[in-house]
């Protein structure tokens, strides 16, 4: 493989115009086709198998239009000024109603009236629009339609907010400056580790043009599948993260090449040949960890694990073509203008991490434990991580789904925002409907007397008489455990003549976290053993691929506890920018202080990234500990030299991974918030107390161990020759008789 990435620099080095206008261009058109021809994106929610799938399924059955998911839409009515069922309210709620009407695709107008659809107050109420034949992949701009056709309710002094259908999972989460700030902390941590600013740039400019890459080809993708509608801020948190370290460690290595007086174009090939494989290598366990998630059972989360995935396939080809393309057209330039303040920087850094290395080496026992004991710290609050549903509850208040959920909480109960729909399946199809069938009358009393329900509907046959409806409004907000436990007690009942499913929020989600929880073991245990596996490949040394896995899994550790400590335990949710929810205190410290619910399918999206991403500082310290041991057969030099080569960049390729993650907390969206501080917390554990310590410490304890591999499956595998033939080149014939030894 080496020899392959090197020929591949090379050519990309002498053809580097050609290159780079090829990249530009891909990209350009893959953006612009995005922007001009949109896919739909949205999320596949449905649930295979599961009792909430099948009442979505009955509900598409000659229900009539609004009852399907997407059908309906609630336009909230709030009055400050008093009833509104007074005049001259209530006369400006019904040309509301009448101007809604004429909106395409709206078959139905209920406005608010004392027999439904108003709060015991007077004071709150909402207008029930059903729709048919509309774009269910764009509600936001139906509901903004409905809103404006809503002016005489808005010119009488009501405030009017659409409620939708759809749950916080299904929302559409737009980009905005978080990226912005993430660009310009890497490029100043760039411009701190390099000391130029052409140096700085490469690496922004290789990541940019991968994002665009990587997001015009998801926005296309939405015309053949569905495209979660989180894919394009995952992909450019992740895209951006590892775009700009790839592109940061194969130019670190070109420019210490250049300060050791190698020519350009063979510095350049030298640097696809090693440090190109280390990117591959790296780029391939981020893919596998997200591709596992294949195996989860849940449609959305599938689908996003691999659409995720591209924004990394984008990065690392980006690196080992378009990098060496610029390098080739920079050569010595790629020092210019360096700025006056910086000094000499990049090219001989390495002598603190040299003297940690060396540090570690002498007393590994001691860094041991001390890792232990601190990693163990960090991970011990994650046994109290608590997961459920985050509704809109928790939402930015500057959005209405925020503002629509307070108000409808306010006037119907919590309850209101997260109903369940109840669907009999019946045994014996209803044929006269006059009077109700006793089986319709019992199915309501049945789940009208079910504990932590306040109130049901009237029921509703569909067509052909063969299933009905009621809508159960609980007691509690979907991010109260109490809201499940109802969901259980509704499933539970057993009605004579028919079988009761329950669908809705509370219930899908009860439903994804059971899926989840069961498919975990499978997920975590195929990207454990596929990761250990292609480190095997990589290093021929069955003893490195299970340590890094051990490690990687600790790094996770950590990182679920500080997700428990900020969100589960609620020790500064404030400070992140999360919103309390209007049930909380109004208290200074309450709201800094409250406990947050995590989504189920979260903790293993973060596991699937985090793995991969883990992953990647492990192949390059053990890249540069093999070269050494290689060179002179000594393993606690070879560790020593391996983090002293190698400390500055992991720490500035982290650094600037960690900006990027903390900038995505201050994006207002609540899921995007928790993905950012678990991966900025677990990058940053991972880049020094395991890589900087923990690792290097375990290594010098394995001494020799560390690189054995048994006879008959170093004859199994294939030589891929992660680390360059270059360096192979430079290895000293003693030492490969020791290497040799060690394999037997």
């Amino acid at each position: 493989m080496s020899g392959l990435l090197g020929r591949l620099g090379s050519w990309c080095a002498r053809h580097g115009k050609a290159v780079l206008a090829l990249w530009v261009v891909a990209a350009a058109l893959l953006m612009a086709g995005s922007v001009l021809f949109p896919g739909p994106a949205t999320n596949d929610t449905s649930l295979p198998g599961t009792d909430a799938q099948r009442a979505v399924d009955l509900l598409k059955d000659g229900f009539g239009p609004g009852y399907e998911i997407g059908g309906s839409v609630q336009l909230v009515l709030y009055s400050p000024d008093g009833s509104l069922i007074a005049e001259p309210r209530k006369s400006a709620v019904e040309r509301a109603a009448e101007q809604i009407r004429k909106v395409p695709h709206v078959v139905e107008v209920t406005p608010p009236s004392r027999t439904g659809g108003i709060a015991p107050s007077l004071e709150i109420g909402f207008i029930a629009v059903k729709l048919a034949g509309h774009d269910t992949t764009k509600m936001a701009e139906t509901a903004k339609l409905l809103v404006e056709a809503a002016e005489p309710a808005r010119a009488a002094g009501l405030e009017v907010v659409p409620a939708g259908s759809s749950s916080p999972a299904n929302k559409e989460i737009k980009t905005g400056t978080s990226e912005i700030i993430g660009v310009i902390c890497a490029l100043l941590v760039l411009l701190f580790a390099f000391g130029t600013l052409v140096a700085a740039m490469i690496p922004i400019f290789v990541a940019l043009v991968s994002i665009a890459t990587g997001l015009g080809t998801i926005g296309l993708l939405g015309h053949l599948v569905d495209v979660p509608k989180q894919a394009p801020i995952l992909a450019t948190m992740i895209g951006l993260g590892v775009g700009i370290d790839y592109a940061l460690f194969l130019l670190s290595r070109y420019r210490k090449l250049l300060a050791d007086d190698v020519p350009v174009h063979e510095a350049i090939r030298r640097v696809a040949a090693s440090s190109g494989g280390a990117v591959v290598f790296a780029g391939g366990t981020v893919i596998i960890a997200l591709s596992a998630l294949l195996l989860a059972d849940f449609p959305m989360l599938q689908t996003l694990g691999w659409i995720t995935g591209i924004s990394v396939v984008c990065a690392v080809l980006t690196a080992v073509t378009l990098v060496p393309a610029l390098l080739g057209m920079l050569g010595q330039r790629v020092n210019a203008f360096r700025l006056p303040f910086m000094g000499r920087r990049g090219s001989h850094g390495s002598s603190g991490w040299a003297s940690l290395g060396n540090w570690v080496a002498r007393r590994p026992w001691s860094v041991l434990a001390l890792s232990v004991v601190l990693l163990g710290a960090l991970a011990a609050p994650a046994l109290g991580l608590k997961l459920g549903t985050l509704d809109n509850g928790y939402g930015d208040r500057g959005t209405d789904a925020r503002r629509s959920y307070e108000l409808l909480q306010a006037g119907f109960g919590p309850g209101m925002n997260g109903p369940l729909i109840v669907v009999a399946d019946l045994e014996t199809p209803v044929v006269d409907r006059k009077p109700a069938p006793a089986v319709l009358q019992n199915l309501k009393d049945r789940v009208a007397d079910v504990e932590g329900v306040a109130h049901v509907g009237d029921p509703v046959l569909n067509e052909r008489g063969t299933a009905a409806l009621v809508q159960a409004i609980p007691d509690y907000a979907p991010s109260d455990p109490r809201a499940l436990d109802v969901v259980k007690a509704v499933r539970a009942l057993e009605i004579e003549g028919a079988k009761v499913h329950v669908g809705g929020e509370v219930a899908g989600m009860a439903d994804a976290n059971s899926k989840i929880a069961a498919r975990t073991p499978l997920v975590v245990g195929v990207v454990v053993l596929l990761s250990a596996l292609l480190l095997l490949l990589a290093f021929r040394s069955p003893v490195v691929a299970i340590k890094a896995a051990v490690m990687n899994l600790i790094s996770l550790g950590a990182a679920f506890g500080a997700l428990s400590l900020v969100f589960s335990l609620g020790l500064g949710s404030g400070l992140v920018g999360m919103d309390p929810p209007v049930n909380v205190d109004a208290s200074y410290l309450s709201t800094l202080f409250f406990t947050v619910p995590i989504d189920s399918y979260i903790p293993l999206m973060l596991f699937a990234i985090l793995f991969g991403l883990s992953m990647d500082y492990e192949v390059f310290l053990l890249t540069a500990v093999r070269q050494a041991y290689l060179r002179h057969g000594d393993n606690r030099r070879a560790v020593a030299e391996g983090l002293g080569s190698t400390g500055r960049v992991i720490t500035s390729a982290a650094l600037i991974m960690v900006s990027v993650f903390v900038a995505f907390v201050a994006y207002p969206d609540p899921m995007v918030k928790i993905f950012g501080v678990g991966l900025a917390v677990a990058i940053a554990v991972d880049a020094t107390i395991i890589r900087g310590l923990l690792v290097p410490a375990t290594m010098v304890l394995l001494g020799r161990f560390n690189w054995w591999c048994p006879a008959w499956l170093d004859r199994l595998l294939p030589n891929l020759s992660i680390e360059g033939q270059e360096e192979d080149e430079e290895i000293e014939e003693p030492s490969r008789e020791l290497v040799g030894a060690g394999r037997g």
